[in-house]
């Protein structure tokens, strides 16, 4: 019933419809932004994988007091100009 469900032409009518939604202006900046989401989402998971491996090695051995984490800062990538019109605006104070 569902044999061959999706076929290049459905995606093109896809592709269409959200261009026509979203319009060719928005798509761009949608797309940095789940780009930096991604970013975020990977280094984020990474973070938490070396935290459980130095849990995990430290099992064995008596729990030491914890310094306090250093914060993280997350950049901008380059040319995100939405980022530094924020920036600017607190800068200014408008």
């Amino acid at each position: 019933m569902f044999r061959n469900g999706l076929e290049p032409w459905h995606l093109l009518i896809v592709a269409i419809v959200i261009i026509l939604l979203f319009g060719s202006k928005k798509l761009p900046d949608t797309a940095r932004a789940l780009g930096k989401s991604l970013r975020i989402l990977k280094s984020e998971t990474e973070a938490m994988k070396q935290e459980g491996a130095q849990a995990a090695g430290s099992a064995d051995a008596p729990p030491a007091p914890q310094p306090e984490a250093p914060h993280r800062t997350i950049q901008t990538a380059p040319g995100d100009v939405a980022s530094a019109r924020t920036v600017q605006q607190h800068v200014n104070g408008s």
